[in-house]
């Protein structure tokens, strides 16, 4: 693949090698957070002779491409502000899934202040993140925006009922040194860092217990419910309360992307990773609390208990739904109007249902063969069966 230049930095990545296929994860809700620990993923590509590899498992891959997808042969399952980013400004790439969770975010307060309602927030200040980083998406101030515009209007309030305050930062680590050992797993990266506890994950929270704000948003379950247990803060208003499903646009629903070469070159290492990916969202279904032990490693829910409350009605079999499209195209549309991306482009044209439905065909006859062989099984010769004996 040429290198990908953006604002004036060519971005770096391993030499594509179509016999390798790279996947990264965004720490939240998908099938491919279960499957990071299961493997049925690497198993499917494995029978069409690809090796499936975490991103960061090589010091040739910096941070970057999770954002900017800048390698042909990668898989990205994660929050779609990023994902919505590349495929207007970036690069082409295609939809291939989505999970959706039911979170839109809430405003939080300092427990002990007088404050309960959002008209309470009058004339006060809210934080609003800034990275300085130019070349990835701003997906935290994204959510961030999108979810006080949303808390203000359904409150009959305006943006100049509150004052907006900026905390700019660096955003500046994803090729550091230090950050590039490499990893085998994306949950290594929490071993070394505790990060339901580490406020980098958190930014603005110092920022509201030291009194330089009076309210901040965080998203819905996640963080909430940590922040909430230090007793230190209140929520005061939550998107996920209300019926209304465009409400709900905290960097979800999340998607999996992969790029344009791919599926044009190698349909079948799409297919192959969508059978891998379907058969975990079916079994994640089918054991919610162990999906949940899982998905704690990486999510910032409180503990596994918390996780799995807050996935027991999520489907996590990756999808194309118009439910899903179009609250992607919502998203995509805040980001537009607000600045967030340059160029617009249609949701439904850049999905690209074809590998999904591929995949679960095939799925539906392996399972097929599987159960009629089982009903009338086809003896093995004594001969072949004593050359394949172990022990």
């Amino acid at each position: 693949m040429d290198t990908i230049t953006i604002k004036g930095r060519a971005m770096r990545s391993v030499n594509v090698d179509w016999n390798e296929f790279y996947y990264t994860n965004c720490p939240l809700v998908s099938p491919s957070n279960v499957d990071q620990e299961i493997g049925w993923v690497r198993e499917e590509l494995k029978k069409i002779g690809v090796a499936y590899k975490f991103l960061r498992s090589t010091v040739e891959n910096d941070w970057y491409p999770h954002y900017v997808h800048n390698l042909d042969n990668l898989m990205r399952f994660g929050g779609c502000f990023p994902a919505i980013h590349v495929q207007a400004d970036i690069r082409r790439t295609r939809l291939i899934g989505t999970t959706h969770v039911y979170e839109g975010g809430c405003m939080l307060v300092r427990a002990r202040d007088p404050i309960y309602k959002m008209r309470d927030l009058r004339g006060k200040k809210i934080g609003l993140t800034k990275s300085l980083n130019a070349i990835k998406n701003d997906w935290w101030r994204v959510q961030e925006e999108q979810g006080i515009e949303l808390m203000l209007a359904l409150n009959d309030m305006k943006r100049d009922d509150v004052e907006v305050v900026e905390f700019p930062y660096p955003d500046d680590w994803y090729d550091k040194p230090e950050m590039l050992a490499p990893m085998e797993n994306p949950s290594e990266l929490w071993l070394k860092r505790d990060h339901k506890h580490d406020l980098a994950f958190r930014p603005l929270e110092l920022a509201l217990l030291e009194g330089k704000v009076d309210a901040i948003y965080t998203q819905t379950g996640p963080f909430q419910h940590i922040q909430e247990q230090t007793g230190k803060i209140k929520a005061i208003e939550n998107l996920a309360n209300y019926p209304d499903w465009t409400l709900q646009g905290a960097n979800v629903p999340a998607t999996c992307t992969v790029s344009d070469v791919a599926c044009e070159k190698h349909p079948e290492v799409i297919v192959a990773l969508l059978k891998g990916l379907i058969k975990v969202g079916h079994w994640s279904n089918r054991h919610k609390h162990a999906a949940a032990a899982i998905l704690d490693k990486q999510t910032y829910y409180l503990d596994v208990e918390d996780t799995y409350r807050n996935i027991l009605n999520v489907d996590m079999v990756p999808s194309l739904s118009p439910y899903n499209l179009e609250a992607l195209q919502i998203n995509k549309d805040f980001m537009l109007s607000h600045g967030y991306i340059e160029n617009d482009f249609d949701v439904y044209e850049w999905a690209a249902p074809e590998f999904l439905e591929k995949a679960a065909a095939e799925l539906l006859d392996e399972e097929w063969t599987k159960r009629s062989k089982a009903r009338l099984p086809q003896a093995t010769s004594l001969d072949k069966a004593m050359s394949a004996r172990l022990g």
